[in-house]
């Protein structure tokens, strides 16, 4: 694969919930990750493995309803397991609940009700959040968006499913009826974000670029970051 140049790289996968605490200790449980950052309203883990986890407070987050696009769940992890049976009895007994059973993936909601797929495979160890999945109108759309901001080839492109290639992979998938989030509206709030690192800290370069590339500046952020929206209306940060 030809590389290709990026204007950022994606640090963590921020997910909006009431309680930091209790989201923190469940992802802690079910991933051995440890934590890096801690303040009353904001949470950061390091799994060791896979993407870092980031708790925002959001006390009036409507959680979503999956699989419905009522109050859609925008985004979710997907979490490797070796042992599928074994994986979500622990899930739930850490405070998990199962949304549906599949024959190698079961979706299930963490005590925010986000969903979150275990995915069975062999290779693995212990869990690891191996992949964030990412709801769009348009795959191919969001998949060239992403890959240009962040340098990444694209490894997949078909019937409305996109990946971008990476160690840490980042899916994108069609769903019909889509809603997009419309932040900071309380009534179509975002479930989810990425934070993404600039390279030397330089904000003003990060944002004509991210802006030539079909991105949106949305109100809110501060010196050491700004926020945006991709194309399908998904907030992100430009991060020092």
């Amino acid at each position: 694969m030809t590389q290709i140049s990026g204007i950022a790289r994606l640090d963590t996968v921020v997910l909006d919930v009431p309680d930091p605490v209790a989201e923190r200790d469940f992802w802690v449980a079910l991933l051995g990750a440890s934590v890096t950052e801690e303040e009353p309203d904001w949470i950061t883990l390091d799994p060791g493995a896979g993407w870092n986890l980031a708790f925002q407070l959001a006390p009036d987050l409507l959680p979503p309803r999956w699989p419905g696009q009522d109050q859609p769940q925008q985004l979710h992890m997907d979490v490797r397991v070796l042992d599928l049976a074994e994986a979500t009895q622990r899930a739930v007994a850490l405070g998990a609940s199962v949304l549906r059973e599949n024959a190698a993936w079961n979706t299930l909601t963490d005590p925010a009700g986000h969903p979150f797929d275990l995915c069975v495979n062999a290779e693995v160890g212990d869990p690891f959040a191996w992949a964030v999945t990412v709801d769009v109108p348009d795959a191919s759309a969001a998949v060239t968006f992403w890959s240009a901001v962040l340098g990444q080839d694209v490894a997949y492109n078909q019937d409305n499913i996109a990946m971008l290639a990476g160690e840490r992979p980042i899916l994108f998938q069609g769903v019909e009826d889509y809603v997009a989030p419309s932040w900071p509206d309380p009534a179509r709030p975002q479930q989810g974000h990425f934070d993404l690192r600039v390279p030397n800290g330089d904000l003003d370069a990060g944002e004509r670029a991210a802006l030539a590339l079909g991105a949106t500046r949305l109100a809110g952020g501060e010196e050491s970051f700004r926020v945006f929206a991709d194309p399908a209306g998904h907030p992100f940060c430009l991060c020092r």
